[in-house]
């Protein structure tokens, strides 16, 4: 899948493992409101930097990093969790 910058360039992401995909998933921790709501998300900006450069082509590349803007990473963080769990919510079929 690709992930198409506001600058008009592409980033295309890659497959990860199992491992590297729970690893991820560990990183995320969220804020909350005395009601329990979710409200944001702690060290937003090393987590999103963390699954760029795991789950992006040339990720570990500041120079490619450089070229998102705040709102890139945002979409593209959102974008890689859709791609990355895609049919999760549905069970599979046992027989």
């Amino acid at each position: 899948m690709e992930f198409k910058l506001e600058s008009g360039d592409k980033v295309k992401f890659k497959e990860v493992s199992i491992d590297e995909r729970d690893m991820l998933m560990d990183s995320l921790e969220y804020n909350y409101d005395e009601k329990g709501q979710t409200i944001g998300m702690k060290m937003m900006q090393t987590t999103i930097t963390k699954w760029i450069r795991t789950c992006v082509e040339g990720g570990n590349d500041d120079k490619l990093l450089k070229k998102f803007s705040i709102s890139d990473r945002t979409n593209c963080m959102i974008e890689m969790q859709k791609w990355m769990f895609v049919g999760e919510e549905k069970p599979s079929d046992s027989k």
